[in-house]
Protein backbone atom coordinates (compact mmCIF):
# COMPACT_ATOMS: atom_id res chain seq x y z
CA UNK A 1 0.00 0.00 0.00
CA UNK A 2 2.99 2.38 1.08
CA UNK A 3 5.18 3.69 -2.03
CA UNK A 4 8.71 2.43 -1.28
CA UNK A 5 10.22 4.93 -3.42
CA UNK A 6 9.70 7.97 -1.51
CA UNK A 7 11.59 10.19 -3.76
CA UNK A 8 8.79 9.40 -6.25
CA UNK A 9 5.52 9.63 -4.77
CA UNK A 10 2.51 10.77 -6.79
CA UNK A 11 -0.88 12.30 -6.54
CA UNK A 12 -2.55 8.95 -5.63
CA UNK A 13 -0.20 7.67 -2.83
CA UNK A 14 -1.65 11.08 -0.95
CA UNK A 15 -4.79 10.15 -1.36
CA UNK A 16 -3.63 6.71 0.26
CA UNK A 17 -2.25 8.03 3.33
CA UNK A 18 -5.52 10.22 3.55
CA UNK A 19 -7.54 7.23 3.16
CA UNK A 20 -5.45 5.10 5.86
CA UNK A 21 -5.47 7.72 8.53
CA UNK A 22 -9.39 8.08 7.92
CA UNK A 23 -9.82 4.88 8.86
CA UNK A 24 -7.76 5.23 11.91
CA UNK A 25 -4.52 2.67 10.46
CA UNK A 26 -2.11 4.93 10.21
CA UNK A 27 -0.33 3.77 13.68
CA UNK A 28 1.00 0.74 11.10
CA UNK A 29 2.79 3.43 9.01
CA UNK A 30 3.93 6.24 10.62
CA UNK A 31 7.58 6.26 9.86
CA UNK A 32 6.04 5.22 5.88
CA UNK A 33 3.12 8.62 5.89
CA UNK A 34 5.39 11.13 7.66
CA UNK A 35 8.33 9.97 4.95
CA UNK A 36 5.81 10.55 2.23
CA UNK A 37 4.05 13.69 3.81
CA UNK A 38 7.86 15.34 3.85
CA UNK A 39 8.59 14.43 0.35
CA UNK A 40 5.04 15.65 -0.94
CA UNK A 41 5.40 19.08 1.00
CA UNK A 42 8.42 19.68 -0.87
CA UNK A 43 6.96 18.44 -4.60
CA UNK A 44 3.53 20.40 -3.62
CA UNK A 45 5.97 23.70 -2.80
CA UNK A 46 7.71 23.16 -5.44
CA UNK A 47 4.38 22.99 -7.89
CA UNK A 48 5.93 19.32 -8.84
CA UNK A 49 3.50 17.29 -7.02
CA UNK A 50 0.15 18.11 -9.03
CA UNK A 51 -1.55 19.98 -11.90
CA UNK A 52 -1.57 23.38 -9.73
CA UNK A 53 -4.62 24.88 -11.92
CA UNK A 54 -6.94 21.49 -10.57
CA UNK A 55 -9.04 22.37 -7.56
CA UNK A 56 -9.47 19.54 -6.66
CA UNK A 57 -6.04 18.01 -6.05
CA UNK A 58 -4.80 21.30 -5.03
CA UNK A 59 -7.45 21.47 -2.75
CA UNK A 60 -6.93 17.86 -1.25
CA UNK A 61 -2.74 18.23 -1.42
CA UNK A 62 -3.50 21.67 1.23
CA UNK A 63 -5.61 19.90 3.57
CA UNK A 64 -4.29 16.90 3.94
CA UNK A 65 -0.51 18.65 4.21
CA UNK A 66 -1.83 21.26 6.83
CA UNK A 67 -4.18 18.79 8.76
CA UNK A 68 -0.63 16.58 8.96
CA UNK A 69 0.97 20.00 10.10
CA UNK A 70 2.73 20.95 7.44
CA UNK A 71 2.37 25.06 7.14
CA UNK A 72 1.68 25.53 3.41
CA UNK A 73 0.43 28.52 2.10
CA UNK A 74 -3.24 29.54 1.22
CA UNK A 75 -2.21 31.87 -1.76
CA UNK A 76 -2.21 28.80 -3.69
CA UNK A 77 -5.80 29.26 -4.07
CA UNK A 78 -5.18 32.56 -6.01
CA UNK A 79 -5.13 30.53 -9.24
CA UNK A 80 -8.61 30.09 -9.01
CA UNK A 81 -9.74 33.39 -9.04
CA UNK A 82 -10.65 36.03 -11.57
CA UNK A 83 -9.28 39.84 -12.05
CA UNK A 84 -11.98 40.80 -9.89
CA UNK A 85 -10.66 38.81 -6.85
CA UNK A 86 -13.49 36.41 -6.64
CA UNK A 87 -13.33 32.61 -7.37
CA UNK A 88 -14.14 32.04 -11.09
CA UNK A 89 -18.00 31.15 -11.79
CA UNK A 90 -17.45 28.64 -13.89
CA UNK A 91 -15.52 26.06 -11.61
CA UNK A 92 -19.26 25.63 -10.17
CA UNK A 93 -21.18 23.66 -12.97
CA UNK A 94 -18.86 20.44 -13.28
CA UNK A 95 -16.08 19.98 -10.53
CA UNK A 96 -18.69 18.87 -7.42
CA UNK A 97 -15.31 16.87 -6.46
CA UNK A 98 -12.81 20.21 -6.68
CA UNK A 99 -15.89 22.15 -4.63
CA UNK A 100 -16.31 19.83 -1.89
CA UNK A 101 -12.36 19.40 -1.54
CA UNK A 102 -12.30 23.30 -1.42
CA UNK A 103 -14.71 22.84 1.60
CA UNK A 104 -13.02 20.66 2.88
CA UNK A 105 -9.36 22.72 2.70
CA UNK A 106 -11.07 26.03 4.38
CA UNK A 107 -11.68 24.44 7.47
CA UNK A 108 -7.72 24.16 8.31
CA UNK A 109 -7.83 28.37 7.86
CA UNK A 110 -5.89 30.08 10.30
CA UNK A 111 -6.03 33.84 11.51
CA UNK A 112 -5.61 36.11 8.68
CA UNK A 113 -6.18 33.62 5.76
CA UNK A 114 -9.10 35.92 4.46
CA UNK A 115 -8.49 33.88 1.24
CA UNK A 116 -9.70 30.32 2.75
CA UNK A 117 -12.60 32.12 4.35
CA UNK A 118 -13.91 33.57 0.88
CA UNK A 119 -13.20 29.99 0.01
CA UNK A 120 -15.92 28.35 2.45
CA UNK A 121 -18.48 30.96 1.63
CA UNK A 122 -17.93 30.37 -1.97
CA UNK A 123 -18.04 25.94 -1.77
CA UNK A 124 -20.66 26.05 0.50
CA UNK A 125 -22.87 28.17 -1.70
CA UNK A 126 -22.07 26.59 -4.95
CA UNK A 127 -22.55 23.28 -3.60
CA UNK A 128 -25.56 23.93 -2.24
CA UNK A 129 -27.13 25.15 -5.53
CA UNK A 130 -25.89 22.20 -7.68
CA UNK A 131 -27.60 19.91 -5.48
CA UNK A 132 -30.60 19.78 -7.26
CA UNK A 133 -28.81 19.03 -10.59
CA UNK A 134 -26.89 16.36 -8.42
CA UNK A 135 -28.30 12.23 -8.39
CA UNK A 136 -28.97 10.75 -5.12
CA UNK A 137 -25.51 9.40 -3.91
CA UNK A 138 -23.53 12.73 -4.73
CA UNK A 139 -25.93 14.45 -2.98
CA UNK A 140 -26.33 12.75 0.07
CA UNK A 141 -22.57 13.07 0.10
CA UNK A 142 -22.54 16.01 -0.78
CA UNK A 143 -24.77 17.05 2.21
CA UNK A 144 -22.95 14.83 4.28
CA UNK A 145 -20.04 16.76 3.67
CA UNK A 146 -21.21 20.15 4.17
CA UNK A 147 -22.59 19.11 7.70
CA UNK A 148 -19.87 17.06 8.55
CA UNK A 149 -16.42 18.75 7.68
CA UNK A 150 -13.69 15.99 8.61
CA UNK A 151 -11.35 18.44 10.53
CA UNK A 152 -14.45 19.46 12.76
CA UNK A 153 -16.28 16.36 13.36
CA UNK A 154 -15.52 12.31 13.50
CA UNK A 155 -16.59 11.14 10.50
CA UNK A 156 -17.10 8.09 8.69
CA UNK A 157 -14.73 7.50 5.64
CA UNK A 158 -15.97 8.46 2.38
CA UNK A 159 -14.71 9.19 -1.04
CA UNK A 160 -16.54 10.39 -4.06
CA UNK A 161 -14.80 8.24 -6.49
CA UNK A 162 -13.42 5.26 -4.36
CA UNK A 163 -12.60 3.16 -7.36
CA UNK A 164 -10.80 5.87 -8.74
CA UNK A 165 -9.12 7.32 -5.67
CA UNK A 166 -7.58 4.92 -3.98
CA UNK A 167 -8.09 0.91 -3.36
CA UNK A 168 -10.67 2.02 -1.02
CA UNK A 169 -12.73 -1.72 -1.11
CA UNK A 170 -9.08 -3.10 -0.11
CA UNK A 171 -8.70 -0.75 2.52
CA UNK A 172 -12.14 -0.89 3.96
CA UNK A 173 -11.68 -4.51 4.22
CA UNK A 174 -8.29 -3.61 6.46
CA UNK A 175 -10.02 -1.54 8.21
CA UNK A 176 -12.80 -4.12 9.01
CA UNK A 177 -10.15 -6.74 10.01
CA UNK A 178 -8.47 -4.15 12.01
CA UNK A 179 -11.76 -3.55 13.94
CA UNK A 180 -12.34 -7.08 14.45
CA UNK A 181 -8.43 -7.18 16.15
CA UNK A 182 -8.96 -4.57 18.67
CA UNK A 183 -12.59 -5.58 19.69
CA UNK A 184 -11.26 -8.10 22.24
CA UNK A 185 -8.56 -5.50 23.58
CA UNK A 186 -11.53 -2.84 23.70
CA UNK A 187 -14.39 -5.80 25.46
CA UNK A 188 -11.17 -5.66 28.03
CA UNK A 189 -11.00 -2.68 28.33
CA UNK A 190 -14.90 -1.58 29.04
CA UNK A 191 -15.12 -4.79 31.67
CA UNK A 192 -12.16 -3.31 33.53
CA UNK A 193 -14.11 0.34 33.83
CA UNK A 194 -17.10 -1.23 34.15
CA UNK A 195 -15.73 -3.49 37.24
CA UNK A 196 -13.94 -0.34 38.75
CA UNK A 197 -16.97 2.00 38.06
CA UNK A 198 -19.17 -1.16 40.38
CA UNK A 199 -16.52 -1.68 42.97
CA UNK A 200 -16.41 2.22 43.83
CA UNK A 201 -20.04 1.83 44.85
CA UNK A 202 -20.54 6.23 44.35
CA UNK A 203 -23.74 5.27 42.38
CA UNK A 204 -25.21 4.22 45.92
CA UNK A 205 -24.51 7.50 47.03
CA UNK A 206 -25.46 9.80 44.01
CA UNK A 207 -28.30 8.37 42.60
CA UNK A 208 -29.18 11.04 40.99
CA UNK A 209 -26.12 11.56 39.91
CA UNK A 210 -24.68 10.26 36.12
CA UNK A 211 -24.30 6.92 35.87
CA UNK A 212 -22.64 6.19 31.87
CA UNK A 213 -19.57 4.33 31.91
CA UNK A 214 -19.99 3.46 28.49
CA UNK A 215 -20.29 6.89 27.12
CA UNK A 216 -17.32 8.15 29.72
CA UNK A 217 -15.13 5.16 27.76
CA UNK A 218 -16.02 7.06 24.24
CA UNK A 219 -14.09 10.42 24.72
CA UNK A 220 -10.70 8.49 25.70
CA UNK A 221 -11.40 5.90 22.68
CA UNK A 222 -11.81 8.09 20.13
CA UNK A 223 -9.03 10.69 21.33
CA UNK A 224 -6.52 7.64 21.78
CA UNK A 225 -7.58 5.15 19.32
CA UNK A 226 -4.14 3.71 18.92
CA UNK A 227 -4.54 -0.20 20.02
CA UNK A 228 -0.76 0.53 22.34
CA UNK A 229 -2.96 3.04 24.74
CA UNK A 230 -4.86 0.59 26.36
CA UNK A 231 -4.33 1.48 30.22
CA UNK A 232 -3.91 5.14 28.96
CA UNK A 233 -7.71 4.77 27.85
CA UNK A 234 -8.86 3.27 31.42
CA UNK A 235 -7.29 5.54 33.28
CA UNK A 236 -8.52 8.59 31.27
CA UNK A 237 -12.03 6.58 31.58
CA UNK A 238 -11.79 7.08 35.18
CA UNK A 239 -10.70 10.81 34.42
CA UNK A 240 -13.48 11.57 32.94
CA UNK A 241 -16.21 10.10 35.30
CA UNK A 242 -14.93 11.62 38.26
CA UNK A 243 -15.21 14.89 36.17
CA UNK A 244 -19.29 14.74 35.83
CA UNK A 245 -19.29 13.09 39.27
CA UNK A 246 -18.06 16.16 40.79
CA UNK A 247 -19.96 18.16 38.14
CA UNK A 248 -23.23 16.73 40.06
CA UNK A 249 -22.03 17.18 42.83
CA UNK A 250 -21.80 20.90 42.37
CA UNK A 251 -24.56 20.68 39.92
CA UNK A 252 -27.43 18.47 42.41
CA UNK A 253 -25.84 17.57 45.84
CA UNK A 254 -24.34 20.25 47.81
CA UNK A 255 -25.00 23.30 49.51
CA UNK A 256 -22.82 26.41 48.55
CA UNK A 257 -21.20 26.31 52.65
CA UNK A 258 -20.47 22.36 51.83
CA UNK A 259 -19.09 22.95 48.16
CA UNK A 260 -16.47 25.83 50.06
CA UNK A 261 -15.25 23.39 52.09
CA UNK A 262 -15.13 20.31 49.26
CA UNK A 263 -13.57 23.03 47.41
CA UNK A 264 -10.58 23.93 50.23
CA UNK A 265 -9.96 20.55 50.74
CA UNK A 266 -9.18 19.25 47.14
CA UNK A 267 -7.36 22.65 47.30
CA UNK A 268 -5.10 21.57 49.86
CA UNK A 269 -5.30 17.79 49.18
CA UNK A 270 -6.09 16.45 52.67
CA UNK A 271 -8.71 14.22 53.16
CA UNK A 272 -8.50 15.02 56.96
CA UNK A 273 -10.19 18.50 56.16
CA UNK A 274 -13.90 16.61 55.24
CA UNK A 275 -14.75 15.15 58.85
CA UNK A 276 -17.40 17.95 58.88
CA UNK A 277 -18.97 16.83 55.18
CA UNK A 278 -21.59 14.49 54.41
CA UNK A 279 -20.07 10.87 53.67
CA UNK A 280 -21.08 10.79 50.06
CA UNK A 281 -18.38 13.80 49.92
CA UNK A 282 -15.92 11.93 51.33
CA UNK A 283 -16.29 9.18 49.46
CA UNK A 284 -15.96 11.03 46.16
CA UNK A 285 -12.88 12.86 47.25
CA UNK A 286 -11.31 9.56 48.79
CA UNK A 287 -12.19 8.23 45.32
CA UNK A 288 -10.42 11.48 43.51
CA UNK A 289 -7.29 11.49 45.79
CA UNK A 290 -6.41 7.88 45.13
CA UNK A 291 -7.19 7.92 41.43
CA UNK A 292 -4.72 10.72 41.16
CA UNK A 293 -2.42 9.41 43.11
CA UNK A 294 -2.13 5.89 41.34
CA UNK A 295 -2.12 8.02 37.91
CA UNK A 296 0.89 10.15 39.05
CA UNK A 297 2.58 6.93 40.30
CA UNK A 298 2.13 5.19 36.81
CA UNK A 299 3.97 7.89 34.89
CA UNK A 300 6.31 8.12 37.47
CA UNK A 301 7.17 4.47 36.94
CA UNK A 302 7.06 5.12 32.67
CA UNK A 303 8.65 8.42 32.44
CA UNK A 304 10.61 9.09 35.40
CA UNK A 305 8.96 12.60 36.52
CA UNK A 306 6.04 12.36 39.30
CA UNK A 307 3.14 15.13 38.25
CA UNK A 308 1.21 14.95 40.93
CA UNK A 309 1.10 19.17 41.74
CA UNK A 310 -0.02 19.31 38.25
CA UNK A 311 -3.02 16.66 38.29
CA UNK A 312 -3.96 18.21 41.79
CA UNK A 313 -4.06 21.81 40.88
CA UNK A 314 -6.17 20.97 37.77
CA UNK A 315 -8.41 19.25 39.91
CA UNK A 316 -8.30 22.13 42.08
CA UNK A 317 -9.19 24.55 39.48
CA UNK A 318 -11.93 22.55 38.08
CA UNK A 319 -13.61 22.81 41.56
CA UNK A 320 -13.17 26.59 42.09
CA UNK A 321 -14.91 27.26 38.54
CA UNK A 322 -17.84 24.70 39.68
CA UNK A 323 -18.18 26.56 43.04
CA UNK A 324 -18.42 29.81 41.25
CA UNK A 325 -21.45 28.33 39.10
CA UNK A 326 -22.79 26.84 42.32
CA UNK A 327 -22.42 30.23 43.70
CA UNK A 328 -24.34 31.88 40.64
CA UNK A 329 -27.09 29.92 40.60
CA UNK A 330 -27.74 29.85 44.91
CA UNK A 331 -28.15 33.24 44.50
CA UNK A 332 -29.67 33.88 40.97
CA UNK A 333 -27.07 35.76 39.70
CA UNK A 334 -26.67 35.85 35.98
CA UNK A 335 -22.87 36.47 35.00
CA UNK A 336 -21.66 39.14 32.14
CA UNK A 337 -21.39 36.82 28.70
CA UNK A 338 -17.65 37.15 29.29
CA UNK A 339 -17.64 36.36 32.73
CA UNK A 340 -20.06 33.21 32.03
CA UNK A 341 -17.80 32.18 29.62
CA UNK A 342 -14.08 33.02 30.95
CA UNK A 343 -15.37 30.39 34.16
CA UNK A 344 -17.20 28.16 31.62
CA UNK A 345 -13.76 27.25 29.51
CA UNK A 346 -12.87 25.88 32.98
CA UNK A 347 -15.64 24.03 34.27
CA UNK A 348 -15.74 22.16 30.75
CA UNK A 349 -13.49 19.70 32.24
CA UNK A 350 -11.22 19.99 29.26
CA UNK A 351 -7.89 21.45 31.17
CA UNK A 352 -8.37 18.82 33.63
CA UNK A 353 -8.69 15.46 30.59
CA UNK A 354 -5.85 16.95 28.72
CA UNK A 355 -3.40 17.98 31.31
CA UNK A 356 -3.70 14.33 32.51
CA UNK A 357 -3.36 12.46 28.76
CA UNK A 358 -0.14 15.25 28.66
CA UNK A 359 1.43 12.90 31.45
CA UNK A 360 0.46 9.77 30.67
CA UNK A 361 2.09 10.12 26.76
CA UNK A 362 5.51 11.92 28.30
CA UNK A 363 4.89 15.07 26.83
CA UNK A 364 5.35 16.86 31.02
CA UNK A 365 8.48 15.02 31.56
CA UNK A 366 10.13 18.22 33.00
CA UNK A 367 9.07 20.77 34.56
CA UNK A 368 10.16 23.29 31.58
CA UNK A 369 7.34 20.55 29.21
CA UNK A 370 4.77 20.75 31.77
CA UNK A 371 4.51 24.83 31.63
CA UNK A 372 4.42 24.72 27.87
CA UNK A 373 0.73 23.58 28.48
CA UNK A 374 -0.62 26.63 30.07
CA UNK A 375 1.37 28.89 28.05
CA UNK A 376 -0.01 27.52 24.55
CA UNK A 377 -3.40 27.69 23.22
CA UNK A 378 -4.68 24.33 23.19
CA UNK A 379 -6.26 24.02 26.51
CA UNK A 380 -8.48 27.27 25.86
CA UNK A 381 -9.11 26.46 22.40
CA UNK A 382 -10.46 23.32 23.34
CA UNK A 383 -12.49 24.17 26.15
CA UNK A 384 -14.10 27.03 24.25
CA UNK A 385 -15.26 24.81 21.31
CA UNK A 386 -16.65 22.36 23.36
CA UNK A 387 -18.22 24.98 26.48
CA UNK A 388 -19.99 27.25 23.47
CA UNK A 389 -21.03 24.20 21.17
CA UNK A 390 -22.53 23.21 24.05
CA UNK A 391 -24.24 26.55 24.71
CA UNK A 392 -25.40 26.84 21.68
CA UNK A 393 -26.71 23.36 21.29
CA UNK A 394 -28.52 23.49 24.61
CA UNK A 395 -30.70 26.67 23.06
CA UNK A 396 -31.39 24.43 20.17
CA UNK A 397 -33.17 21.52 22.32
CA UNK A 398 -36.23 22.07 23.51
CA UNK A 399 -36.03 20.02 26.01
CA UNK A 400 -33.55 21.44 27.93
CA UNK A 401 -34.95 22.87 31.65
CA UNK A 402 -33.38 26.15 31.09
CA UNK A 403 -31.56 26.39 34.25
CA UNK A 404 -28.22 25.59 33.16
CA UNK A 405 -26.41 28.83 31.94
CA UNK A 406 -25.32 29.67 28.83
CA UNK A 407 -23.69 32.30 26.75
CA UNK A 408 -26.42 33.00 24.79
CA UNK A 409 -28.56 33.78 27.34
CA UNK A 410 -26.41 35.96 29.16
CA UNK A 411 -25.38 37.90 25.93
CA UNK A 412 -29.05 38.33 25.38
CA UNK A 413 -29.36 39.44 28.77
CA UNK A 414 -26.65 42.63 28.13
CA UNK A 415 -27.94 42.98 24.44
CA UNK A 416 -31.47 43.14 24.57
CA UNK A 417 -31.90 44.15 21.28
CA UNK A 418 -30.52 41.54 19.54
CA UNK A 419 -32.57 38.57 18.37
CA UNK A 420 -31.76 35.18 19.45
CA UNK A 421 -30.97 34.12 15.88
CA UNK A 422 -28.31 36.86 15.54
CA UNK A 423 -26.68 35.87 18.97
CA UNK A 424 -26.22 32.24 17.89
CA UNK A 425 -24.85 33.10 14.38
CA UNK A 426 -22.40 35.22 16.46
CA UNK A 427 -21.63 32.29 18.55
CA UNK A 428 -20.89 30.13 15.41
CA UNK A 429 -18.42 32.48 14.58
CA UNK A 430 -16.95 32.33 17.94
CA UNK A 431 -16.38 28.92 17.19
CA UNK A 432 -15.27 28.98 13.86
CA UNK A 433 -12.08 31.83 15.05
CA UNK A 434 -11.53 29.43 18.10
CA UNK A 435 -11.13 26.57 15.44
CA UNK A 436 -8.44 28.88 13.55
CA UNK A 437 -6.43 29.35 16.50
CA UNK A 438 -6.33 25.48 17.41
CA UNK A 439 -5.63 24.97 13.73
CA UNK A 440 -2.39 27.20 14.20
CA UNK A 441 -1.21 25.68 17.34
CA UNK A 442 -1.50 21.86 15.37
CA UNK A 443 0.96 23.63 12.90
CA UNK A 444 4.68 22.66 13.09
CA UNK A 445 7.33 23.05 15.03
CA UNK A 446 5.22 22.19 17.88
CA UNK A 447 6.22 21.22 21.21
CA UNK A 448 4.20 18.48 21.82
CA UNK A 449 4.34 14.61 20.76
CA UNK A 450 1.85 14.00 17.86
CA UNK A 451 0.04 11.71 19.58
CA UNK A 452 -0.44 14.86 22.07
CA UNK A 453 -2.11 17.25 19.53
CA UNK A 454 -4.09 14.15 17.92
CA UNK A 455 -5.71 13.74 20.88
CA UNK A 456 -6.39 17.23 21.49
CA UNK A 457 -7.70 17.37 18.15
CA UNK A 458 -10.37 14.89 18.31
CA UNK A 459 -11.48 15.94 21.54
CA UNK A 460 -12.50 18.97 19.78
CA UNK A 461 -13.45 16.86 16.70
CA UNK A 462 -15.97 15.04 18.97
CA UNK A 463 -17.56 17.85 20.86
CA UNK A 464 -20.24 18.47 18.04
CA UNK A 465 -21.20 14.50 18.31
CA UNK A 466 -20.62 14.68 22.11
CA UNK A 467 -23.37 17.71 22.98
CA UNK A 468 -25.50 17.60 19.60
CA UNK A 469 -29.10 17.29 20.12
CA UNK A 470 -30.22 16.16 17.08
CA UNK A 471 -32.49 12.59 17.20
CA UNK A 472 -29.93 10.72 15.84
CA UNK A 473 -25.80 11.70 15.39
CA UNK A 474 -22.58 9.55 15.56
CA UNK A 475 -22.11 9.96 18.98
CA UNK A 476 -25.19 7.70 19.15
CA UNK A 477 -22.92 5.60 16.60
CA UNK A 478 -20.10 5.13 18.59
CA UNK A 479 -22.32 4.39 21.54
CA UNK A 480 -24.20 1.54 19.74
CA UNK A 481 -20.24 0.15 18.72
CA UNK A 482 -19.51 0.16 21.88
CA UNK A 483 -21.94 -1.35 23.50
CA UNK A 484 -21.90 -3.97 20.34
CA UNK A 485 -18.30 -5.03 21.61
CA UNK A 486 -19.95 -6.32 25.04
Amino acid sequence: MITKDIDDVKFEDLLKVDAVIRLGLDYHYENEINLILERCYHQFIKKDLVEHTNLYEVSICFRILRQNGFHVSADVFELFKGKNGEFVESMKHNDTKGLVELYEASHLCIEGENILDEAAIFSSHMLEKSLKFLDDEEARMVKYALENPHRRNITHFTLLNSSRDCDAIMLKELAKLESEMVQSTRRKEINEILRWWKDLGLWEDLNLARNQPLKWYIVPMVCLANPSFSQERIDLTKIVSLIYILDDIFDIYGTVDELTLLTEAINKWDTMALEQLPHYMRSSFKVLYDTTSDIAYKVYEKHGFNPMKDLQKSWATLCEAFLVEAKWFSSRHIPKSEEYLKNGIISSGVEVFLVHMLFFLGDGVTKENAKLIYQKDIIPSVSKILRLTDDLEAEQNENQDGQDGSYVKCFLLEHEKCSKNIVKEYVRKMISDTWKSLNKECLSPNPFSEDFLKGSLNLARLVPSMYGYKCYNSFDMIEEYVKSIL
